[in-house]
């Protein structure tokens, strides 16, 4: 049976909105002002301690571990309590993943967000129970885009072609290190011509995918 292993954040949804969300209301405890919602999706890719970062960078603020982890901690709390509410599937998303599970593909999630709010907002969209293992970024002591976390999770599916679907640099790099087959979501919160990274299928709408993953399975 062929295995689809999918990112998450710019990928499957747009999780933005929440994450800028939760960022301002921790900036807002020490009244510091707000981020926008684009300096925040420039800062999404590469997990929540790099997020932080990019935020403290963007304040001009030195680096320093306490101040790193009162943020992160906050960050963390805020998003917990609520990561789902303004957080949307891209069009097509759940008609192509019940597709491919109702043809026999096994599905996987491949993500740098952690385990926890991941579960939740694919279980707010009724979603999860499709997916045969979840791989967090707190789920092993690396993150993307070191292999590590795509290979755990292509470990699940005992057999049959494993293909990885991202929308990023990080993903593309994350692919190529694992050696894996890589589909490139074109809408999502990617920063680089899509043409300057590696792949071997681009698209810019879910209807589009399952042919495409058939194509890259036989291949």
């Amino acid at each position: 049976m062929p295995a689809v292993i999918f990112d998450l954040d710019g990928t499957l949804v747009d999780s933005a909105p929440d994450i800028h969300a939760a960022l301002n209301l921790t900036l807002a405890e020490e009244a510091a002002p707000p981020l926008t919602l684009p300096q925040v999706v420039g800062f999404i890719g590469n997990g929540v301690p790099v997020l932080i970062e990019r935020v403290m960078r963007a304040r001009g603020e030195p680096a320093d571990a306490a101040r790193h982890k009162d943020l992160h901690d906050r960050f963390m709390r805020h998003y917990n309590a609520d990561p789902a509410t303004l957080t949307t599937l891209y069009p097509g998303v759940e008609a192509c993943l019940r597709g491919l599970s109702a043809s026999g593909w096994q599905i996987g999630l491949c993500t740098n967000k952690p385990q926890g709010p991941s579960r939740e907002i694919l279980g707010s969209f009724g979603l999860l129970e499709l997916f045969a293992v979840v791989i967090g970024g707190d789920s092993l002591s690396v993150k993307k885009p070191d292999p590590a976390p795509l290979r755990a999770a292509a470990a699940a599916f005992a057999a049959g072609p494993v293909l990885y679907v991202g929308d990023s640099e990080v993903d593309a790099a994350t692919a190529a290190a694992a050696g894996l087959p890589f589909a490139l979501f074109t809408e999502g919160y990617r920063k680089t011509p899509a043409q300057d990274l590696p792949h071997q299928a681009l698209f810019s709408h879910f209807d589009a995918l399952p042919a495409l993953l058939q194509g890259l399975a036989r291949s």
